[in-house]
């Protein structure tokens, strides 16, 4: 069941415990408006508390994953529409919704095809696995209209997903990475024609949904925790707590059962 009626800009459907989101502004190739800002954040502000849905795969309707900020709405209309995000107004409602992305425990899929510029680079930049189709390009564009492309979490994502020097090659100019390089140095997973996007997601989802839905969670919460961890001890600090969160679980016990009796888990979240 699609979930049309909350918001304007994305419809969100239900399949299971998956959420299956997709940016709905095709005729502005997804670009990114006030009430989409409001919608995301709303969206993935829920998620945090979501005991029910376990997985979200991303996606952008028509032609485009994400044009990125729509510059057609003047900027005195985006500002007296927007709250006042974290005191820094338009700039930092949108950034919130990129910590949200990371902030829930849901683990995210992104479905990359046409462009990801600006903004819609950042969505796929904080998700958690990106799948491209064959038409994806992506850029960091805010550098190509007078801004720094240091922006929306790209600084932070992009050096850790693909190292240093390509990033600063990607930032600095703002040049754009199609499907092939950006498979051959990391930044997505694989690359399928674009009609076999859903196809290939589902095989990952249908992965994540085997595992237990406390340890795919914690999974989410302890990489992203070691990538900024001080130390290897304070990395495994992390995954010591969370070895021991998830070994009280029912479901810990049920994994151990069925790999000795060789047959598939049946998790219940407890």
């Amino acid at each position: 069941m699609a979930r049309e009626s909350l918001y304007s800009t994305i419809v969100v459907e239900k399949r299971g415990q998956v959420d299956w989101l997709t940016l709905n502004r095709p005729e502005s190739l997804n670009a990114i408006s006030v009430e989409m800002v409001a919608d995301l954040n709303d969206y993935f502000g829920r998620l945090f508390n979501d005991r029910d849905t376990r997985i979200v795969v991303m996606r952008g309707a028509g032609r485009a994953f994400c044009a990125g900020l729509d510059i057609k709405q003047r900027e005195g209309r985006i500002e007296e529409a927007a709250p006042f995000g974290a005191g820094f107004g338009f700039q930092g409602y949108l950034a919130d919704v990129y910590i949200k992305m990371r902030r829930c425990p849901q683990p995210i899929v992104s479905l990359v095809h046409g462009p990801a510029c600006g903004g819609g680079f950042a969505f796929a930049l904080a998700s958690d696995i990106r799948i491209a189709g064959e038409s994806a390009r992506m850029n960091a564009a805010f550098i190509r209209i007078g801004l720094s492309a240091c922006d929306m979490g790209v600084s932070y994502f992009l050096p850790r997903i693909v190292g240093l020097t390509l990033a600063s090659e990607l930032m600095l100019t703002g040049r754009f990475i199609q499907a092939q390089r950006a498979l051959a140095v990391g930044l997505v997973s694989e690359v399928v024609p674009d009609d076999q996007l859903e196809a290939a997601a589902q095989t990952y989802v249908e992965e994540m949904l085997d595992t237990s839905p406390m340890g795919l969670r914690l999974t989410k919460e302890g990489l992203a925790m070691a990538t900024d961890a001080p130390s290897l001890e304070a990395a495994m600090a992390i995954e010591n707590r969370n070895q021991v969160l998830c070994s009280k679980t029912s479901d810990s016990m049920e994994g151990r059962r069925a790999f000795l009796e060789k047959r598939k888990p049946v998790y219940t979240g407890a």
